[in-house]
């Protein structure tokens, strides 16, 4: 992400280009090196998961009108641009490293409370797709995501954080349109996708979320679990204990579509 006039600008060669995107964010989410312990995706008691992790229920619960970067914008970033060829800590293309809070602000141009002044946002949505970030193939960030992204920065690009499980973990009533998809969304979809599905895997749909779901590899991947890769790809540490448990807990219900 360089400056204002030049942002990003991607002048690469057809085939090489296209390599490259086919290899960026290239992983296998399912199984690691390590002997699989099967997970128990019934075990659904509050606050324990099949790991034996509880649930911590203290500090700052989460306010549903604040974007938070930990919770929210780097899991997007992460997904969808913090690989392999592209702005991961090794290959930081034009300088820019999408790792870290520290790593966006001091390398990606985010000027807080003001859209037009930080390229983050320019390049997100950009039409020429010479231009735009993720680029082809990969898919371009969704409105949702976009709107989180200029919310954070307008609410200040700060680095505020919450626990979402503090005062307690609901895992009695999960929906899949309210609480289990927007994280496949947030953290899993830029790597799973119809266009790019990595391993084989697509989570695009309802139907494709649930038969992996049934195969027992998302609790697997999510909770970190003993012979398979940990995922979020990238990530410095597990999704917060209480989102693994209402995941787990919708699985155990029969990963309905609610």
């Amino acid at each position: 992400m360089i400056r204002k006039h030049n942002s990003w600008i991607f002048i690469i060669a057809g085939a090489v280009f296209y390599a490259l995107s086919l290899n960026s964010c290239r992983h296998d989410p399912v199984l690691g090196d390590d002997p699989i312990t099967p997970v128990d995706t019934t075990d659904i008691s509050n606050p324990i998961d099949s790991t034996d992790n509880p649930v911590d229920t203290s500090g700052t619960p989460c306010d549903p009108e604040v974007v938070y970067f930990e919770l929210d914008v780097l899991p997007i970033l992460r997904s969808n641009c913090a690989f392999g060829g592209c702005h991961d800590d090794n290959s930081a293309q034009d300088g820019v490293i999408l790792t870290s809070y520290t790593s966006v602000i001091n390398t990606a141009d985010v000027e807080a409370f003001d859209l037009d002044g930080s390229d983050l946002y320019e390049v997100i949505t950009d039409d020429d797709p010479d231009k735009r970030m993720p680029p082809p193939p990969n898919n371009p960030l969704t409105s949702q995501q976009i709107n989180l992204i200029s919310k954070w920065i307008l609410q200040g690009a700060k680095n505020e954080t919450c626990n979402p499980g503090a005062g307690g973990c609901d895992t009695t009533t999960v929906s899949f349109a309210e609480q289990v998809l927007p994280v496949i969304n947030t953290n899993c979809f830029g790597c799973h996708n119809d266009d790019v599905p990595n391993a084989g895997i697509s989570l695009s749909s309802y139907e494709k979320i649930k038969a992996v779901a049934e195969q027992g590899l998302l609790i697997g991947v999510i909770s970190w679990a003993p012979g398979y890769d940990p995922m979020p790809l990238g990530a410095q540490s597990p999704l917060p204990q209480c989102t693994i448990d209402q995941i787990k807990s919708w699985v155990a219900a029969g990963a309905p579509n609610n």
